[in-house]
């Protein structure tokens, strides 16, 4: 993930040298830990990595929960955010609303977010999906193949596709796609286009 902000490193070597030194109660020792790794991980929640420029997008044919098949040459001329998740993983479920409110946010635009289950069966997403309703099309990665092609296997990861279907980035780790960062990139996908 990268170096750690300054003050989430002093709060978890703090922690580390507590616990060696025996100088809590086990039970006060694994809260100030787990806070001081709450700490990092937040202070950290994604990095951003260039996608090399001489790798080629990898192919993407997946299918969605209404049987309608997606491919990513047939969404040129729009920017794809693709975001790659499971239903057991935290982070990528705190995610799924900024997700869909940047679909919302960009519906005007030539901008496409679709979101990649990876292996799960699709009544268990079903299932999920009537507790955490999300109107964004979710893709089934049955075999995780395109996930293995797309992505360092952690979750969340979302790779920007520009409307040349190149793709541009990838962010592993989960985003507030409402924030002024996320507005950058997908501005930078729009503009590059043009360029």
């Amino acid at each position: 993930m990268g170096p750690l902000p300054m003050r989430a490193r002093v709060m978890a070597y703090s922690a580390r040298q507590q616990v060696r030194k025996g100088c809590m109660p086990s039970i006060r020792r694994r809260a100030l830990v787990c806070a001081a790794l709450g700490a990092a991980v937040s202070a950290r929640a994604h990095q951003l990595r260039p996608w090399t420029p001489t790798r080629p997008a990898p192919p993407l044919s997946l299918t969605d929960l209404d049987g309608k098949t997606w491919q990513l040459p047939a969404l040129q001329g729009r920017a794809v955010v693709l975001n790659f998740w499971a239903t057991w993983c935290e982070p990528c479920r705190e995610e799924m609303p900024s997700l869909e409110a940047l679909a919302m946010r960009h519906r005007t635009d030539p901008v496409t977010v679709l979101t990649v289950n990876y292996q799960e069966s699709e009544p268990g997403i079903r299932r999920f999906l009537e507790r955490v309703p999300l109107a964004l099309p979710v893709l089934l990665d049955r075999d995780g193949s395109a996930t293995k092609a797309w992505t360092p296997r952690v979750f969340p990861t979302t790779v920007l596709v520009d409307r040349a279907s190149q793709p541009r980035h990838q962010i592993v780790g989960a985003v507030d796609w409402s924030g002024d960062e996320a507005r950058q990139w997908i501005v930078g996908l729009l503009m590059a286009a043009r360029s």
